[in-house]
């Protein structure tokens, strides 16, 4: 679906195909690598573009406003205490804001691990190539707004201890970076 046929002229109805709509987001909880290791549970968005998701064969990871991405990819994470995303880099901008709870953003340096508490609304923008991780760090259910550069957001860059622990619980990339070893699509 792409533009619309006269922009000057856009009905409601007709607008209302770009408008996702928050009770009914599609997403997945089998979107990356490391998705079956401890404290990496989450539900992956994609509101504008697919960002860098591991999986195409997910119908649900499909973007919710078909639209194409032009220059960034919009998505959300939603996920409990003590769950987010291991320690992975991009080649693209990545951009955080927490919009239910505190959120850590966390990342690798020589010296160890350094970290940041975002409150909601708070926003990070996180440098390019930087091995990072985030997790919900409040109460019940959090949500974090995420932008990443694009519109090829290319492939996530996972820390290496990452893979060998996905690996150890059957879970790899092939060649072309597709998860294999999580459940199938349905």
């Amino acid at each position: 679906m792409g533009a619309v046929a006269d922009p000057d002229n856009v009905s409601v109805a007709e607008m209302e195909r770009f408008v996702a709509r928050f009770a009914k987001l599609r997403g997945s909880e089998e979107a990356f690598v490391d998705s079956k290791l401890p404290g990496s549970r989450r539900f992956k968005i994609n509101l504008v573009g697919m960002g860098v998701v591991e999986r195409n064969d997910i119908p649900d990871l499909k973007p919710n406003i078909p639209l194409p991405a032009t220059g960034f990819n919009l998505g959300m994470i939603q996920a409990e205490h003590g769950n987010g995303a291991s320690l992975h880099s991009h080649t693209t901008e990545e951009v955080f804001m927490p919009l239910i709870g505190p959120w850590s953003v966390y990342w690798k340096t020589d010296d160890g691990e350094k970290e940041i508490v975002l409150q909601p609304f708070d926003c990070i923008h996180v440098p390019v190539g930087v091995y990072r991780g985030f997790r919900y760090v409040g109460e019940g259910k959090g949500t974090l707004l995420t932008i990443i550069g694009g519109p090829d957001a290319g492939k996530v860059a996972w820390e290496p201890g990452i893979l060998a622990a996905a690996a150890a619980m059957g879970v790899s990339r092939d060649a072309s970076g597709q998860v294999q070893g999580l459940k199938k699509a349905e």
